[in-house]
């Protein structure tokens, strides 16, 4: 059963009489009362049935397809808590809560508690139960660490939406509202202009603490001054992300490596993760993510190159062997497709290839596809509205300009619109019904530009962008500068059309692979820990910086 539900009927009744019972209750057979929704709704019961499952019961609250699931729960348990997961939508994932936790169904209640965290962006627009919630609630679930927010502007538009519904009696709640909006993570020009300046925190004297605080976070106000250890207060500390990105292997200066790194985009901070594949180390791979599972694809260690596909399980942090490939493929291409992992082109060792296979995680199954028009090492692929994409790579005599798509349904390529540059050991991502491609080599130089592939209008267009996508910011991680492995990460915000940078990776290397998983049920093993210490690190390395220049002012002075 899904839920775990307290005692109810089907306890002391036969299934088949539940079922009578229900199929009665349908068709309004001997049923002696009503049940009413705030909008309208109603439901014919038996009462007895009701009165034998609880002695309260508070239709008004709820929507007409949740009460239909309550009624279902008291006749017939067995389907209730498939029934609400299969309805579980932003616009009820809140009753469906309640209706859960009433009748103890404690699976159902954590089910539906995750998909408000982990849905909240859509939530905080979209719900009506939301606005009905008392303050309490809305706290809890405001200042809960687990919301999944990527900015925490969303939360004080929820924290306003909330107080517009009933101004006249909820305004006096705002100080309490406000300490859970994370204020030092907000933009400073954000809050200046929208917070601090709205009504609701400029006319209550209780939110002048949490300002002034605030706004001396913001502007990096005796930091670096204090001699004491400095920690993050609780409206700086990030949230727990619900996604989280890992780099796996790749080439280091003294050869191939098996180091794996996971990214916590809210900390910005990169963790290294112990369980690296026994099996050893390998560059020039690629990765897919399918749920907990990492898939580790071809790739070389320095002597041979892989047929071999493993799979790294970030929940239980086991490895294991799946089927091989076909064909050894170092350099290889890698795309997911409706959680079908496609593995094209690449080196052998000997031979740049145009085959390509696909794998089913479902039934560890590989199989081959149709060719690519062209033999492709060293190039990308990502997959975008029901095909899969390839772009540059290198023949075995010149780098490419060209890119195809791949159609599943027809088992079919088509060469489309190339890049305006050559590029070899290039990346691309599919983002918003486009694809993006980055960098790479063109045979002389290495590139920093970058293109983007309209599908509509089949034109690509020269372009700044790149390579892994989380909390839709687009990254662009390590690689090779034309003299040594480098530890750099970047990341390019679509919104904005600007690049920022991202903290470095612990490790520099060139030939990593990438993915990101999200829902992980552990993945606090795979965030920063020290969430209330990230401002002391700031502290401290400011401090590095300004004795790094000290030191180099005195030389310049020495040498005057």
């Amino acid at each position: 059963m899904a839920g775990s539900c307290g005692d109810g009927p089907d306890e002391m009744l036969s299934q088949d009489t539940i079922k009578a019972l229900w199929d009665m209750r349908g068709a309004g057979m001997l049923c002696d009362g009503l049940l009413k929704t705030s909008d309208g709704g109603e439901f014919s019961v038996h009462r007895v049935v009701m009165a034998s499952c609880s002695e309260y019961f508070r239709p008004a609250s709820f929507q007409p397809t949740v009460m239909y699931g309550a009624c279902k729960a008291l006749y017939f348990r067995e389907d209730c808590c498939d029934f609400l997961l299969s309805i579980m939508a932003p616009e009820n994932c809140i009753s469906i809560h309640n209706v859960a936790k009433l009748y103890n169904c404690f699976d159902l209640t954590s089910k539906a508690y995750n998909y408000l965290m982990q849905h909240f962006i859509e939530v905080s627009k979209r719900s009506e139960e939301l606005l009905s919630l008392d303050i309490n609630e809305v706290e809890a679930i405001l200042s809960d660490e687990n919301l999944n927010v990527i900015k925490e502007e969303t939360v004080w538009k929820a924290v306003v939406r909330w107080i517009e519904h009933d101004s006249a009696n909820r305004q006096q709640h705002i100080a309490r509202l406000l300490r859970c909006v994370r204020t030092g993570l907000v933009d400073t020009n954000f809050f200046v202009e929208k917070i601090k300046s709205h009504k609701f925190v400029s006319d209550n004297e209780s939110c002048r603490p949490l300002v002034i605080d605030t706004l001396r976070f913001l502007y990096d106000l005796d930091v670096v001054v204090h001699n004491d250890e400095v920690p993050t207060p609780m409206f700086a500390r990030p949230r727990i992300p619900h996604e989280v990105m890992f780099v796996m292997g790749g080439w280091m200066q003294g050869g191939p490596t098996a180091y794996i790194e996971s990214y916590d985009t809210k900390a910005d901070r990169w963790i290294k993760v112990d369980d690296v594949d026994p099996e050893g180390p390998r560059a020039y791979h690629k990765c897919a993510a399918i749920g907990n599972e990492i898939y580790v694809i071809g790739g070389f260690n320095g002597e041979d190159y892989f047929s071999s596909v493993r799979c790294f399980n970030a929940h239980t942090k086991q490895w294991r062997s799946v089927t091989p490939m076909h064909v050894k493929r170092c350099y290889v291409s890698v795309a997911v497709l409706n959680e079908i992992i496609y593995a094209m082109g690449g080196y052998d060792g000997r031979h740049r290839q145009n085959t390509a296979e696909k794998f089913d995680h479902r039934t560890n199954q590989l199989s081959m596809i149709a060719p690519m028009n062209m033999q492709r090492s060293d190039a990308c692929a990502t997959a975008n509205d029901g095909y899969v994409y390839v772009t540059g790579g290198f023949s075995g005599s010149e780098c490419l300009s060209s890119a195809e798509k791949y159609d599943p349904t027809a088992d079919q390529w088509t060469m489309i619109a190339a890049m305006r540059f050559r590029r070899s050991g290039v990346g691309c991502i599919g983002f918003r019904n486009c694809v993006y491609v980055i960098g790479g080599f063109n045979g002389t130089t290495r590139l920093v530009s970058a293109e983007k592939y309209n599908p509509e209008t089949n034109i690509m267009n020269t372009r700044r962008v790149y390579v892994q996508i989380i909390d839709n910011l687009v990254f662009a991680i390590g690689g090779f500068n034309g003299e040594s492995t480098t530890n750099l990460a970047e990341c390019y915000d679509p919104t904005t059309d600007q690049w920022y940078e991202a903290t470095d990776m612990n490790e520099a290397r060139s030939a990593l692979a990438a993915c990101v998983i999200s829902g992980l049920p552990n993945i606090r093993d795979y965030v920063h820990q020290r969430r209330d210490n990230l401002m002391e690190e700031k502290r401290q390395k400011m401090l590095d910086i300004l004795k790094h220049r000290t030191r180099h002012a005195n030389r310049d002075d020495k040498n005057a």
